[in-house]
């Protein structure tokens, strides 16, 4: 029987969780989760992580995995995940594989990119430069050497910043030069579901999440990672600007539009990313579920 996995993308507060759920009661099979922030199981309303009756709707996989005082990588992701899909597979006919993170959910369909070893003393100077000049300076150098990298990457993350500048440095390419993701072949038998919304209703649905994430109680769980700040993890949209509020760097009001305005941006890197992949197949956060399912079945069949 042939096995299919159901991948579904989009970008951040569109809708993907549900429509995995959905799919997954009505395929009767398991979720696979690659949102590369909902592994922490420290971090859960700045990460928009299902809620616990959505967890316990379905069997979710790779969601609260990890602390983020582990060490944990992308290739060790992959590795998890693909385990978890032969076992679903062992059983279902699909699995579904879903998140926002086009790294990682191209590193389960077509493997990970052969990036070229770096210096050290190339990463080491970007590392001291991070902690004296802060991420602004090194988003500025990324701006000059590689300004294509910028719309996929992450520019909040300092690790990622970080490591976008040591492999252009280091190569003297471009670190987006070894991210293409066409003509890649997927070692799955794949359908890709990309959801989506005009720019406004996509902005308006980001605002009304993060004032979700506020009256559910950010700051508080900011706060209460405060001793932890320091660790990669925390580095993101979310907790970055409630750890600045803290500090007194912002106000309030500040932090939650910063928050807002980040977020709008990653939405944006986000459909650049999937956009390059010409086998997702879009469709209106206000689909028809019975068109999707249709969409699956026929090509399936």
């Amino acid at each position: 029987m042939k096995k299919v996995l159901i991948t579904i993308v989009g970008p951040t507060a569109v809708g993907k969780t549900d429509l995995a759920i959905k799919l997954a009661n009505l395929f009767n099979t398991e979720i696979i989760s690659a949102d590369s922030r909902q592994f922490y199981k420290e971090l859960n309303i700045g990460t928009a992580k299902p809620s616990k009756y959505e967890l316990e709707s379905n069997k979710h996989h790779l969601i609260n995995n990890i602390s983020i005082n582990d060490d944990y990588n992308i290739s060790q992701f992959q590795k998890d995940a693909d385990k978890i899909i032969l076992d679903v597979f062992s059983k279902n006919k699909y699995a579904i594989l879903v998140g926002g993170s086009g790294l990682y959910i191209d590193a389960v369909l077509y493997g990970i990119d052969k990036i070229p070893k770096v210096r050290p003393l190339v990463r080491k100077k970007l590392n001291d430069e991070f902690e004296k000049n802060g991420l602004k300076s090194l988003t500025a150098k990324l701006t000059e050497l590689d300004p294509d990298s910028l719309k996929t990457i992450d520019i909040n993350n300092p690790r990622r910043v970080i490591r976008a500048l040591e492999v252009t440095i280091s190569t003297k390419l471009p670190y987006s030069s070894f991210l293409k993701t066409k003509n890649k072949k997927s070692k799955y038998n794949e359908i890709i579901i990309g959801l989506n919304k005009d720019r406004a209703q996509l902005h308006d649905l980001i605002n009304t999440r993060v004032d979700q994430m506020v009256q559910k109680g950010l700051v508080e769980e900011v706060r209460s990672l405060i001793k932890s700040r320091n660790k990669n993890a925390l580095n993101t949209i979310g907790y970055s600007e409630i750890f600045n509020y803290l500090d007194n760097e912002y106000t309030h009001e500040m932090a939650v539009e910063k928050i807002k305005t980040n977020s709008r941006r990653y939405a944006k890197r986000q459909l650049t990313w999937f956009n390059s992949n010409k086998s997702i197949r879009w469709f209106n956060n206000e689909y028809d579920l019975n068109e999707i399912v249709s969409f699956i079945k026929l090509l399936n069949d």
